[in-house]
Parts: C-alpha cells; structure tokens; sequence
C-alpha cells in the first residue's frame, strides 16, 4: 500500500489493514471513515430539512452495497421514516456492469402516497437507478428522490439525478463502506480503489 492510503487510514496499522484485506493491497484510500462520517451527519441534516412534518417517508436501500451507508444515514435523519430493501444486480464478480440489472428482491412495504428516499451507494452507468426509477414511478409515489454516497458523473441518460450526493468519486474501481469486488472488501471503513 503506498503512503497516499496508509495516511487515509491512521488508525490502522499496514498490518491491521493487509489483515482486513487478505493480504490484497488496495491502491489508496480515496475517501478516509472520517470523511464519510461528516458527510454523512451533514446529508441526514439535508434530509430532515427536506420534507415536512407530516411527510410519509420511506427509504429504500439498495443492497447490497447500501447496507452500510443506509445504516449511518438513517441515525442522522431526525424525523419519523421507515426503511426496506431493493436487492439487484449488474456487475457480478466483474469490475464493469453488464448491463443486465436483476431485480431480485423488491421491498413488501407499501410506494403509492410515500415520498421515496432511494438509497444508493454509488452512481457510476446508472442502468440500475434507470430501471428502478421506472419500477418505482409505475407504483405511484407522491415523490422519488435519490440519495447516492458517490457519483461517478458518467452515467449517460440518467432519469433520476441525486438531490443528496455524498461525494463525486474517480473513475477508479471503489470498495469499501459496502461497495465490493465479487463480495469482498465490503466491511472496510473507508473507500479506497483497487
């Protein structure tokens, strides 16, 4: 790991960190858990100010890679919500999608009248956000908003733009704080890139 990444992770040592990793080096750490934890407190106040007192609020995460990220979030929203999942699918063990998103798990809690938060880790193609706006849309909700950790900006035809972005991120490929490599690196407290 180069200097750039040991310095974007003080509290652990190359040895703790090569531990969480497996022994894979990562090439640096692109945003630290400091970093995120701010933003994140920052975007829950954003949120709260957003919708009023009486809104129906529901936050659809969308996992895997939002799990993480949802968690932190909510704790930061003061007002009352309620959260389910989306689960699908359009990288597989690759480093690029596929362009065939999977829907493979849809949420049971009711979308017509609620204002959704869609829950995203990242927006990189955004076929997935494209066929889930569609999805949710169909269903009637009284509003739609996206909130993404990272916006890569080179999605192309997006239907649904973030109102809340926690950070522009590289091109890079990213793990960490839920993003993955075919599963692994998901546990990390930091994004890095690989």
């Amino acid at each position: 790991m180069n200097d750039h990444a040991r310095a974007g992770a003080p509290y652990l040592t190359e040895a703790g960190l090569l531990a969480r990793t497996g022994g894979r080096e990562l090439k640096s750490v692109v945003f630290s858990a400091d970093a995120i934890a701010g933003r994140v407190r920052e975007m829950g106040a954003e949120i709260t100010q957003h919708y009023g007192p009486d809104a129906d609020v529901l936050v659809l995460g969308l996992l895997k890679g939002s799990f993480i990220f949802l968690s932190d979030l909510v704790r930061h929203i003061d007002r009352p919500l309620h959260v389910d999942f989306i689960v699908a699918s359009s990288y597989g063990a690759g480093t690029t999608t596929s362009g065939d998103v999977k829907l493979l798990y849809d949420p049971t809690a009711p979308i017509e009248g609620r204002h959704i938060i869609l829950v995203e880790d990242i927006v990189d193609s955004g076929n997935t956000i494209n066929r889930l706006a569609r999805a949710l849309e169909a269903r009637s909700p009284a509003s739609i908003e996206l909130c993404a950790m990272l916006h890569k900006h080179i999605a192309e035809g997006l239907i649904l733009e973030p109102r809340w972005v926690g950070f522009d991120a590289p091109t890079d490929f990213l793990v960490g704080y839920g993003l993955d490599h075919a599963e692994d690196f998901r546990h990390l407290p930091f994004v890095a890139s690989i």
